[in-house]
């Protein structure tokens, strides 16, 4: 059984995703609701975009545009099936913060690793 996107996913800090149908070139959409932020905005739901490769665990990547800052957050990963045939993202991110002056541009990019675990299958 191959690993499919499609679907709602958590990971490891509570941060919950849904991703729509994935299209037969690889392109999907969906929802990002993050569990953590260092805004002094309250944390809403932001929109995400992506594409996925071919195979039976694919690697893909997906930007979100934060609805409550004035950050971009970019994750690369791959989908990978477990012993159990349980899918799990393993992704690597990019989170870019505006900056007010270039000299600040040091400090504008984080980076991460979190792995996503199914909750529903779409």
């Amino acid at each position: 059984m191959p690993c499919v996107l499609t679907g709602n996913w958590t990971n490891d800090l509570a941060s919950t995703m849904q991703i729509s149908n994935v299209s037969n070139t690889g392109a999907f959409s969906g929802i990002y609701q993050t569990a953590v932020s260092d805004s002094i905005n309250p944390i809403r739901p932001s929109p995400l975009q992506g594409v996925q490769g071919q195979g039976a665990q694919p690697v893909f990547g997906f930007t979100i545009k934060w609805n409550f800052a004035e950050s971009i957050s970019v994750f690369v990963g791959q989908c990978f099936l477990d012993a159990d045939g349980k899918e799990q993202l393993n992704t690597t991110w990019l989170l870019r913060n505006m900056m007010e002056s270039r000299k600040d541009d040091w400090k504008a990019t984080r980076v991460g690793t979190n792995t996503f675990y199914r909750t529903v299958r779409g």
